[in-house]
């Protein structure tokens, strides 16, 4: 169902490369590289205080706003939830059009009925739906020009994540791992909605990595890809994180490393097959996806000029990795963590004894949500730190049955909060270099925001209780709050309008824009 507002002019959209976009904001990341770093200056540390909201745009949805803007010739393009996009005028948030997306009547869901933003190339606006399709609408008044199917919902499969833009291509990737779907990565042809290639994220019977699935549990093998890669324009590879395996906490009947779950992966862009692959957590039994977005840098290591994968995983270990070969570099633990010994010289974890989830329960470090989780990290170049939402809490987990139903849950168990024990949430400003942080914001109540650096020597984000911070980006020191009065799910984003800067971030449900 398409809501027409208004029919808008559009620039043509700069060619996608790793360089950011200075005004717009084009992509999840900010850029390709997984960045979420604004080159812009005004807004900076020497006037971050005067910082005002300039105008809020509330949903009509009680569902988590999840959203990541994307800005472009000062027009904001969100997706809402569960799968709608509206364009809204940047320089006021007046409505421009909306698009609703009728869907089937219970669509599976494991964690809300979410959807995490939309792509833009030329003409055209790319959202992922949660009956699992893939749409392109028309920039300019909301109109579908192509559908297509990328799953079936049916068997579990949804999409929330925002598509990215890579060439001639839109590639998605799948939600679904509580439900013992097969994970992959797809693209499509941008201008047809046509498949170009699909890699599936589990191997079938005969192919590389089947011998780490015991009989035929890699049918429902899950592994998914929910949250954003990144992609390198120059070595034309995409870089994408894998979820956890299926069933999530009893592992009895998939024994063996479960490749390709809980891995990052490095994808031809042109073909779809894998170059390299890096498993952070074999035979994860604690739900510990890997999804969490890569960061693309290139650092001087150890005497040479280095292209290296940032990673903040939710397992609690933070690594760097050569992302031409997926040699692995570095890895420290980043929060507490009581599952590993530490990790052996190919970065393999060193798994501690009686850590495996029982019918009584068993208390691990860090809890299922993780060290991180779907909140987005950010890299600055400038101060060369990766900015992370970090979270600390113990969890109980506890085994269950473990029979496939197909469209059905496949948990095989559970999990609890430690209890007598709240989640302790900090804002951390890791150095990619030793693995440590050189910096850290401690927040009164843990948050799922996620983090955006600017080259006004700031850091954006929002704590549990709806106060949206900006930090120094060199000491940590808080500089600026605005009570928003609602909880956070989003990633904050930085644009100019015409030639002011704006900053903005959905908290409760309500999308806010500030300015000087």
């Amino acid at each position: 169902m398409r809501i027409p507002m208004k029919s808008i002019g559009l620039g043509l959209l700069i060619a996608a490369t790793g360089c950011a976009q200075d005004a717009n904001w084009t992509t999840f990341s900010g850029n390709t590289l997984g960045h979420r770093h604004s080159t812009l200056t005004q807004i900076n540390k020497s006037n971050v205080g005067q910082l005002k909201p300039l105008w809020v745009y509330q949903i009509d949805k009680t569902d988590k706003f999840e959203v990541s803007p994307i800005v472009r010739d000062g027009i904001m393009y969100i997706s809402e939830p569960p799968s709608d996009v509206t364009a809204l005028e940047a320089r006021t948030g007046k409505v421009l059009w909306k698009y609703r997306r009728v869907l089937p009547d219970s669509p599976p869901v494991c964690c809300g009925k979410v959807n995490r933003g939309v792509a833009i190339d030329g003409s055209k606006v790319f959202l992922g739906t949660l009956d699992a399709h893939l749409l392109a609408l028309d920039a300019s008044t909301g109109n579908i020009l192509w559908d297509a199917k990328v799953a079936d919902y049916k068997k579990g499969y949804t999409s929330t994540v925002a598509p990215l833009v890579v060439g001639n291509m839109v590639v998605i990737g799948s939600a679904g791992g509580e439900f013992g779907v097969r994970g992959y990565i797809a693209a499509y042809d941008k201008n047809t909605g046509k498949e170009v290639w699909r890699t599936w994220t589990v191997p079938a019977a005969g192919e590389k990595g089947a011998e780490t699935w015991k009989g035929e549990s890699y049918k429902t093998g899950s592994a998914t890809t929910w949250v954003n890669g990144s992609y390198d324009p120059q070595l034309n590879l995409i870089y994408w994180g894998t979820g956890n395996p299926g069933p999530d906490w009893n592992s009895g009947s998939r024994t063996g490393d479960n490749l390709y779950s809980d891995s990052i992966l490095a994808l031809d862009a042109a073909t779809g097959k894998m170059k390299w692959y890096f498993q952070f957590t074999p035979h994860d039994m604690h739900d510990w996806d890997s999804t969490q977005v890569p960061v693309l840098a290139d650092l001087n290591w150890k005497g040479a000029r280095r292209k290296v994968v940032l990673f903040a995983n939710r397992n609690a270990f933070y690594y760097v990795l050569d992302r031409a070969t997926g040699e692995y570099l570095l890895g420290k633990q980043y929060v507490k963590q009581t599952w590993a010994e530490g990790l052996d010289a190919k970065g393999r974890p060193i798994k501690m004894a009686d850590i495996t989830p029982t019918e009584k329960g068993t208390v691990v470090y860090p809890n299922s949500p993780g060290a991180t989780n779907f909140q987005a990290p950010s890299y600055s170049p400038l101060t060369g730190l990766h900015y992370v939402m970090t979270r600390d809490e113990g969890g109980v987990f506890y085994s269950g049955n473990d029979t496939y139903n197909e469209g059905s849950w496949f948990l095989a168990g559970r999990f609890i909060s430690k209890p007598g024990e709240d989640a302790q949430g900090a804002i951390k400003a890791m150095d990619p270099m030793t693995g440590t942080a050189k910096w850290t914001y401690p927040l009164a109540i843990a948050s799922w925001s996620g983090v955006l650096s600017t080259a006004g020597g700031l850091v954006f984000s929002a704590i549990g209780d709806g106060d949206v911070i900006a930090l120094d980006d060199a000491t940590g020191k808080l500089l600026w709050k605005f009570p928003a009065g609602g909880r956070a799910f989003a990633n904050p984003v930085s644009y100019a309008v015409d030639g002011k800067q704006q900053v903005s971030i959905a908290i409760g449900h309500s999308l806010f824009a500030f300015g000087l």
